[in-house]
Protein backbone atom coordinates (compact mmCIF):
# COMPACT_ATOMS: atom_id res chain seq x y z
CA UNK A 1 0.00 0.00 0.00
CA UNK A 2 1.83 3.43 -0.73
CA UNK A 3 2.51 5.45 2.22
CA UNK A 4 0.27 8.91 2.65
CA UNK A 5 2.09 12.02 2.53
CA UNK A 6 2.03 13.80 5.74
CA UNK A 7 1.69 17.81 5.40
CA UNK A 8 4.09 20.50 6.88
CA UNK A 9 3.98 23.77 7.10
CA UNK A 10 4.60 23.87 4.04
CA UNK A 11 1.29 24.47 1.78
CA UNK A 12 2.60 22.00 -1.19
CA UNK A 13 0.49 19.16 -1.87
CA UNK A 14 1.69 15.93 -2.97
CA UNK A 15 0.63 15.26 -7.09
CA UNK A 16 -3.01 14.43 -7.22
CA UNK A 17 -2.15 11.44 -9.07
CA UNK A 18 -0.49 9.91 -5.60
CA UNK A 19 -4.36 9.69 -4.50
CA UNK A 20 -5.18 6.35 -3.22
CA UNK A 21 -7.52 3.75 -5.20
CA UNK A 22 -8.79 2.56 -2.16
CA UNK A 23 -10.17 4.53 0.02
CA UNK A 24 -10.95 6.59 -3.19
CA UNK A 25 -8.66 9.81 -3.48
CA UNK A 26 -7.11 9.85 0.25
CA UNK A 27 -4.20 12.06 -0.68
CA UNK A 28 -2.44 13.59 1.87
CA UNK A 29 -3.03 13.75 6.02
CA UNK A 30 -2.35 16.46 8.48
CA UNK A 31 -1.88 19.93 7.78
CA UNK A 32 -3.92 22.90 9.31
CA UNK A 33 -7.03 24.58 8.11
CA UNK A 34 -5.92 27.82 7.29
CA UNK A 35 -7.28 29.78 4.57
CA UNK A 36 -4.07 29.90 2.79
CA UNK A 37 -4.03 25.97 2.93
CA UNK A 38 -7.67 25.98 2.25
CA UNK A 39 -7.66 27.82 -1.36
CA UNK A 40 -3.99 25.86 -2.30
CA UNK A 41 -6.22 23.06 -2.20
CA UNK A 42 -9.45 24.30 -3.67
CA UNK A 43 -7.59 25.83 -6.63
CA UNK A 44 -5.86 21.72 -7.09
CA UNK A 45 -9.35 20.29 -6.47
CA UNK A 46 -8.64 18.98 -3.03
CA UNK A 47 -10.80 19.17 -0.31
CA UNK A 48 -10.56 17.97 4.00
CA UNK A 49 -12.84 15.65 5.13
CA UNK A 50 -12.60 14.22 8.14
CA UNK A 51 -13.83 13.57 11.56
CA UNK A 52 -12.67 15.92 14.58
CA UNK A 53 -10.22 14.78 16.73
CA UNK A 54 -8.64 12.83 14.11
CA UNK A 55 -5.76 13.93 12.04
CA UNK A 56 -7.41 16.54 8.86
CA UNK A 57 -7.61 13.93 5.87
CA UNK A 58 -7.45 15.47 2.24
CA UNK A 59 -9.07 14.03 -0.52
CA UNK A 60 -9.10 13.95 -4.46
CA UNK A 61 -11.66 11.28 -5.49
CA UNK A 62 -11.59 9.98 -8.96
CA UNK A 63 -14.11 10.07 -10.95
CA UNK A 64 -15.36 13.24 -9.62
CA UNK A 65 -19.00 14.66 -9.36
CA UNK A 66 -19.79 17.91 -11.12
CA UNK A 67 -22.87 19.96 -12.10
CA UNK A 68 -22.48 22.17 -15.00
CA UNK A 69 -24.93 24.94 -14.18
CA UNK A 70 -26.55 24.28 -17.74
CA UNK A 71 -27.26 20.67 -17.11
CA UNK A 72 -28.98 21.60 -13.91
CA UNK A 73 -32.36 19.26 -13.95
CA UNK A 74 -35.74 20.32 -12.45
CA UNK A 75 -38.26 17.50 -12.06
CA UNK A 76 -41.85 17.86 -12.24
CA UNK A 77 -42.79 17.55 -8.79
CA UNK A 78 -39.19 20.28 -7.92
CA UNK A 79 -41.08 22.63 -10.92
CA UNK A 80 -44.32 22.71 -8.50
CA UNK A 81 -42.74 23.05 -5.56
CA UNK A 82 -40.88 26.33 -7.22
CA UNK A 83 -44.11 27.48 -8.50
CA UNK A 84 -45.96 27.33 -5.23
CA UNK A 85 -43.77 30.09 -4.01
CA UNK A 86 -43.64 28.50 -0.58
CA UNK A 87 -40.31 29.50 0.15
CA UNK A 88 -38.10 32.43 0.19
CA UNK A 89 -34.07 32.31 -0.62
CA UNK A 90 -31.55 34.39 0.35
CA UNK A 91 -27.56 34.45 -0.26
CA UNK A 92 -25.06 35.08 2.34
CA UNK A 93 -27.74 36.25 4.69
CA UNK A 94 -26.85 33.62 7.68
CA UNK A 95 -24.02 31.85 6.78
CA UNK A 96 -23.27 30.92 10.24
CA UNK A 97 -26.75 29.32 10.44
CA UNK A 98 -26.22 27.15 7.17
CA UNK A 99 -22.99 25.79 8.72
CA UNK A 100 -24.69 24.74 12.02
CA UNK A 101 -27.33 23.47 9.80
CA UNK A 102 -24.88 21.23 8.30
CA UNK A 103 -23.05 20.16 11.42
CA UNK A 104 -26.14 19.02 13.59
CA UNK A 105 -26.65 15.37 13.80
CA UNK A 106 -28.41 13.63 11.09
CA UNK A 107 -31.60 11.31 11.53
CA UNK A 108 -29.38 8.57 11.13
CA UNK A 109 -27.60 9.01 14.58
CA UNK A 110 -24.45 9.03 12.86
CA UNK A 111 -23.37 12.40 13.25
CA UNK A 112 -21.53 14.76 11.29
CA UNK A 113 -18.12 15.66 9.64
CA UNK A 114 -18.12 19.11 10.30
CA UNK A 115 -16.67 19.55 13.72
CA UNK A 116 -15.80 22.91 15.48
CA UNK A 117 -12.23 23.81 13.52
CA UNK A 118 -14.03 23.34 10.26
CA UNK A 119 -17.03 25.99 11.35
CA UNK A 120 -14.10 27.88 12.28
CA UNK A 121 -12.11 27.41 9.20
CA UNK A 122 -15.33 28.04 6.99
CA UNK A 123 -16.63 31.40 9.32
CA UNK A 124 -12.53 32.86 8.18
CA UNK A 125 -13.15 31.84 4.19
CA UNK A 126 -16.68 33.62 4.19
CA UNK A 127 -14.80 36.61 6.11
CA UNK A 128 -12.20 36.45 3.59
CA UNK A 129 -15.28 36.39 0.60
CA UNK A 130 -14.41 32.85 -0.41
CA UNK A 131 -16.99 31.04 1.21
CA UNK A 132 -20.67 32.04 0.52
CA UNK A 133 -24.32 30.40 1.67
CA UNK A 134 -27.71 30.12 0.02
CA UNK A 135 -30.46 29.76 2.86
CA UNK A 136 -34.17 29.22 2.06
CA UNK A 137 -36.91 30.03 4.30
CA UNK A 138 -40.93 29.04 4.74
CA UNK A 139 -43.82 31.55 4.61
CA UNK A 140 -42.63 31.95 8.62
CA UNK A 141 -39.24 33.53 7.75
CA UNK A 142 -38.01 30.16 9.40
CA UNK A 143 -34.35 28.89 8.32
CA UNK A 144 -35.81 25.52 6.53
CA UNK A 145 -32.56 24.63 4.60
CA UNK A 146 -29.55 25.57 2.26
CA UNK A 147 -25.63 24.67 1.14
CA UNK A 148 -22.52 26.44 1.76
CA UNK A 149 -19.29 25.87 -0.20
CA UNK A 150 -15.87 28.18 -1.41
CA UNK A 151 -16.09 30.17 -4.57
CA UNK A 152 -13.10 30.83 -6.86
CA UNK A 153 -12.99 32.43 -9.68
CA UNK A 154 -15.72 30.98 -12.04
CA UNK A 155 -15.87 27.75 -10.24
CA UNK A 156 -18.29 26.88 -6.94
CA UNK A 157 -17.08 23.84 -4.61
CA UNK A 158 -19.58 22.77 -2.76
CA UNK A 159 -19.12 21.85 0.93
CA UNK A 160 -22.64 20.64 2.33
CA UNK A 161 -26.60 20.60 2.06
CA UNK A 162 -29.52 20.29 4.64
CA UNK A 163 -32.73 20.13 4.62
CA UNK A 164 -35.37 20.35 7.74
CA UNK A 165 -38.59 19.89 5.38
CA UNK A 166 -39.11 18.26 1.92
CA UNK A 167 -37.35 20.32 -0.81
CA UNK A 168 -35.34 22.86 0.93
CA UNK A 169 -32.30 22.01 -0.37
CA UNK A 170 -33.10 21.20 -3.74
CA UNK A 171 -34.66 24.51 -3.62
CA UNK A 172 -31.26 26.12 -2.45
CA UNK A 173 -29.54 24.44 -5.06
CA UNK A 174 -31.55 25.66 -7.66
CA UNK A 175 -30.80 29.08 -6.49
CA UNK A 176 -27.06 28.39 -6.67
CA UNK A 177 -27.28 27.64 -10.42
CA UNK A 178 -29.60 30.87 -10.50
CA UNK A 179 -26.27 32.58 -9.46
CA UNK A 180 -24.21 30.41 -11.16
CA UNK A 181 -25.65 31.23 -14.51
CA UNK A 182 -25.76 35.11 -13.71
CA UNK A 183 -22.64 35.58 -12.73
CA UNK A 184 -20.96 33.04 -15.08
CA UNK A 185 -19.74 30.71 -12.60
CA UNK A 186 -19.03 27.07 -15.06
CA UNK A 187 -18.53 24.68 -13.01
CA UNK A 188 -20.08 23.16 -9.26
CA UNK A 189 -18.25 20.39 -7.90
CA UNK A 190 -19.61 18.31 -6.18
CA UNK A 191 -17.42 16.31 -4.55
CA UNK A 192 -18.39 12.82 -3.96
CA UNK A 193 -21.58 11.03 -6.15
CA UNK A 194 -24.93 10.61 -4.99
CA UNK A 195 -28.46 9.37 -6.38
CA UNK A 196 -29.60 13.13 -4.28
CA UNK A 197 -27.32 15.30 -6.65
CA UNK A 198 -27.39 12.35 -10.06
CA UNK A 199 -31.36 13.55 -9.64
CA UNK A 200 -30.66 17.31 -10.32
CA UNK A 201 -28.51 16.94 -12.86
CA UNK A 202 -24.69 16.17 -11.08
CA UNK A 203 -23.09 13.70 -12.91
CA UNK A 204 -19.25 12.05 -12.64
CA UNK A 205 -16.01 12.87 -14.57
CA UNK A 206 -12.56 11.78 -14.53
CA UNK A 207 -10.22 13.38 -11.72
CA UNK A 208 -8.03 14.47 -15.30
CA UNK A 209 -11.34 15.99 -16.78
CA UNK A 210 -12.15 18.14 -13.92
CA UNK A 211 -8.73 18.98 -12.83
CA UNK A 212 -8.37 20.60 -16.61
CA UNK A 213 -12.00 22.32 -15.99
CA UNK A 214 -10.54 23.74 -12.89
CA UNK A 215 -7.30 25.17 -14.78
CA UNK A 216 -9.81 27.29 -17.01
CA UNK A 217 -12.22 28.64 -14.30
CA UNK A 218 -10.39 28.93 -10.91
CA UNK A 219 -8.09 31.91 -12.50
CA UNK A 220 -10.65 33.62 -13.89
CA UNK A 221 -12.98 37.08 -11.97
CA UNK A 222 -16.21 37.04 -10.92
CA UNK A 223 -17.95 40.04 -9.59
CA UNK A 224 -19.01 39.61 -6.05
CA UNK A 225 -21.96 41.12 -6.50
CA UNK A 226 -23.65 37.84 -7.93
CA UNK A 227 -24.26 36.79 -4.28
CA UNK A 228 -26.98 38.99 -3.56
CA UNK A 229 -29.82 36.78 -3.78
CA UNK A 230 -33.30 37.99 -2.06
CA UNK A 231 -36.51 36.46 -4.22
CA UNK A 232 -39.46 33.89 -3.78
CA UNK A 233 -38.62 30.33 -5.21
CA UNK A 234 -40.76 31.09 -7.85
CA UNK A 235 -38.59 33.48 -9.57
CA UNK A 236 -36.11 30.78 -10.13
CA UNK A 237 -37.84 29.42 -12.86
Amino acid sequence: MRAIARLDEDLTFPPTGEALEEPNGLLAVGGDLSPQRLLAAYRLGIFPWYEEPQPILWWTPDPRSVLFPDELHISRTLRRTLRSDCFHVRADSRFDAVLEGCASLRGDGLGTWIGDAMITAYKALHTLGYAHSIEVFDREDHLVGGLYGVCIGRAFFGESMFSRVADASKVALVALVNIAQRGGIRLIDCQVESDHLNSLGARCISRLDFERCLAQTVEEETNAGIWRLSTGCGALL
